[in-house]
């Protein structure tokens, strides 16, 4: 055999080497990669990275673990590995640390202010973790999707967990870093609201309870349905629900002493009308009956 022929199944044979190494490579860094990027962005917000500063987002653009992302206006949706969905509302901001591989993965969101939405769309593996963490309460979930909103009203602080899909689990946080002994458990279709004034953390309900839809702000809605129509997903609401809640009509209930006196079923836009019946000799309706209507609304007598 020449030399040169020789050399020639050299060469071969170590390209051959080269190029099983580099897939081995591949494959390992395939295993311990974790995908973490910004699905969808249309607006203004800010990427905050250590030794970086403040950076403009754009689509697409790569995240690193312990990134604070701020969504000022328009929309926003975060990607973590191949079925993990963050979608923020406007004036929300987080802090994303994501470790562990894609399979084996660790993701706690640290939601600052305002709100975000959940969307787990396969089971977690035995040791991996989804939290989100407020000021008052902690989740965490093993596939699900739900809605976290963290506001101030009358200086007291709130975080609502909504659960439209599977179950989430809730935990106090107390003001000194401690956390309740037991979990609460939300349900699909539940929901719960943490309140932590100057001297209390605690539930504003002891048990979950129904989701009062019609406070859901019309962005959630829209995504819901999205994800009904387009995504094909079960959720505790239905598309034809949530456009009644979108465009009417809307119900308004009339009650007295805790039960329903009467109900009207009224446009979007249009006025409630003062019942011909009181349900008392003394009192009255506490409300407006010139604003007009644009959810379901419940009208107290007093």
């Amino acid at each position: 055999m020449s030399k040169k022929t020789i050399a020639i199944i050299v060469g071969a044979a170590v390209a051959v080497v080269a190029v099983a190494v580099t897939l081995v490579v591949v494959f390992s860094k395939g295993n311990s990669y974790r995908l973490l990027k910004l699905f969808d962005f249309e607006g203004t917000g800010t990427v905050t990275r250590e030794n970086k500063g403040d950076i403009t987002p754009y689509p697409n653009m790569v995240l690193e673990s312990g990134d604070q992302i701020s969504l000022v206006t328009g929309r926003m949706t975060i990607q973590a590995d191949d079925d993990k969905f963050m979608t923020l509302d406007e004036h929300t901001t987080i802090k994303l640390v994501a470790t562990g591989t894609s399979a084996h993965s660790k993701t706690s969101i640290e939601l600052l202010e305002g709100s975000i939405t959940s969307d787990i769309r396969n089971k977690l593996s035995a040791d991996s973790t989804y939290e989100i963490n407020t000021p008052n309460s902690a989740m965490s979930v093993r596939g699900t999707v739900f809605y976290t909103s963290v506001y101030t009203k009358g200086g007291v602080t709130y975080t609502r967990v909504c659960c439209f899909q599977g179950s989430v689990s809730t935990r106090l946080v107390y003001k000194d870093g401690k956390t309740s002994v037991e979990d609460v458990l939300v349900p699909m279709g539940k929901e719960v609201i943490i309140y932590e004034d100057a001297t209390t953390t605690d539930y504003l309900v002891s048990e979950p309870m129904d989701i009062d839809y019609s406070t859901i702000p019309e962005d959630e809605l829209l995504r819901l349905k999205d994800k009904i129509e387009n995504e094909n997903q079960e959720l505790s609401i239905t598309s034809p629900e949530i456009v009644r809640l979108l465009n009417g009509p809307y119900y308004v209930n009339f009650t007295y002493n805790g039960q329903v006196f009467g109900t009207q079923t009224v446009n979007k836009g249009e006025l409630a009308q003062i019942p011909s019946l009181s349900p008392a000799p003394s009192g009255s309706w506490e409300f407006d009956f010139n604003t007009p209507i644009e959810h379901d609304t419940t009208i107290e007598w007093q």
